[in-house]
């Protein structure tokens, strides 16, 4: 009963007002989030606008959403190009970058792809993918993928919302920090229970075999994950996962959501690509699930063509269940995918993407280490970087304020309360270890790094003058 004595508020979930009994949070809020209009949007934008009849208004966005309708209300949809938009999770997109082959502009649409395509994916494009994966990942293994270990989905999202309508009851372990919309995917099914299992700054955000043995023994039977890791840009490399696969096997479903991938800084861009099928011993026993896709290691956000690679039993339910999810991928766009995923187009096109990116990576944490933030962990992978607040002015030292003093300067980036997933809403989000982080993205071009990063150290500069 102790813990419970120095709680002496709370929020009004509607209005964003105190209110004198505070239910599940132990701290008192600071003068800074109770008089903030933007912690004011947020509580009343995730936990309570009054309902209409059948709608649940928390399922409407996730946090990116809602991070780009509060910068609209700063005219970023009027002027998109004088904004620098650090939140969107998306590569640039042009052929600008050396090395890199150049994207389709037109399509040759077949007659065939007028038609309604198999909603696990036209076989061709399944083929391709299993052989991209065996060339790169499985060439000294007797096990080797085929067109029915791979389901072709419409996006990342829809991959992931049909692997969640397939599993069984059971416990679905997930890390913490992570993709923001893992939050609804764990929330729209009832037939599991997604458990939380929270990482540490100090460790890195490493997710360690020990963690893995840990959720076993208390009895999950599914652990999804991102590898490598959004937010954090940390990887998982393979001795590791090899032991975590090794844990996994015969005792849980292991999904390894991959679209990061190709952003792979630990074998000095040469290319290579980290992937659990390396460690695969069986493509039709391991209970191992892979997902990845054009998105983000091909640069092709808007084409919404992914995959799926896993078990012959697992996948003939994950493209069965596409006739009444999304209705499978659109038809031309996987017939012009085929030719991309030549498995020796992939791996220079893998060099280049890393060498560009790593670039990047290198010059905002050069800018964002001169304005005085603390780096601690240089992300090995992905294009982001997961900032700690609590050195800068204490009115800017939370992710929702540092936010909204970016919206000022035509700057968007992500409060990390987002990836502190929450599905069950089981604790208030204001006491998370999250709070007093960003997710900032070095996706895009750039110019528009350049102009993120001057925003960035006017918005800090402009509170230290103050202090």
């Amino acid at each position: 009963m102790h813990a419970f004595r120095n709680r002496k508020f709370s929020i009004n979930r509607n209005t964003g007002a105190p209110k004198p009994v505070r239910r599940f949070s132990f701290g008192e809020p600071s003068t800074n989030e109770a008089n903030s209009k933007i912690h004011r949007q947020f509580r009343a934008a995730h936990e309570g606008h009054l309902p209409h009849a059948g709608l649940d208004p928390t399922r409407a966005s996730t946090g990116v959403v809602w991070c780009s309708e509060r910068a609209g209300e700063y005219g970023f949809f009027d002027e998109p190009d004088k904004w620098a938009n650090l939140g969107q999770g998306a590569p640039e997109v042009d052929d600008s970058i050396e090395g890199s082959f150049p994207r389709p502009k037109t399509l040759d649409i077949s007659v065939n792809s007028r038609e309604y395509g198999p909603t696990a994916g036209i076989k061709p494009l399944r083929e391709a993918v299993a052989h991209l994966y065996n060339e790169m990942h499985r060439k000294d293994k007797p096990s080797k993928y085929t067109w029915e270990n791979v389901a072709i989905v419409p996006g990342g999202r829809a991959g992931l919302i049909r692997i969640a309508a397939v599993l069984n009851n059971a416990y679905v372990g997930f890390f913490i920090p992570d993709y923001t919309a893992y939050n609804e995917m764990l929330s729209l099914f009832k037939n599991f229970a997604a458990i939380p299992v929270p990482l540490s700054e100090e460790d890195g955000y490493n997710i360690n075999p020990e963690k893995i043995a840990e959720e076993i023994a208390r009895g999950t039977s599914v652990i999804i994950t991102s590898n490598p890791r959004n937010p954090t840009g940390r990887v998982v490399k393979n001795d590791e996962l090899e032991i975590i696969q090794d844990l996994c096997r015969g005792r849980a479903t292991l999904v390894s959501d991959e679209f990061y991938s190709g952003y792979n800084y630990t074998s000095d861009c040469d290319g290579s690509v980290i992937s659990v099928a390396e460690n695969v011993d069986d493509v039709d026993e391991d209970d191992v699930l892979i997902i990845d896709g054009l998105t983000k290691r091909f640069r092709l956000p808007g084409w919404r063509v992914a995959w799926i690679i896993g078990p012959k039993e697992f996948i003939k339910a994950i493209g069965s269940c596409g006739s009444y999810l999304d209705g499978g991928t659109n038809v031309p766009f996987q017939e012009a995918a085929i030719p991309m995923l030549e498995p020796s187009l992939v791996q220079k096109e893998m060099a280049a993407l890393q060498k560009h990116f790593r670039e990047k990576r290198d010059y905002v944490v050069e800018r964002l280490r001169g304005m005085g933030f603390t780096i601690k962990h240089v992300p090995d992978s992905t294009f982001y970087l997961w900032l700690n607040l609590e050195g800068l002015p204490t009115p800017i030292s939370d992710g929702l304020n540092f936010f909204q003093a970016c919206l000022e300067e035509r700057v968007i980036v992500v409060p990390g309360i987002f990836f502190d997933l929450n599905p069950s809403r089981r604790r208030d989000l204001f006491d998370s270890p999250c709070h007093h982080f960003v997710r900032f993205s070095y996706g895009p071009k750039m110019e528009t790094l350049k102009m993120g990063c001057d925003g960035i150290e006017r918005v800090i500069n402009k509170f230290r003058n103050a202090e």
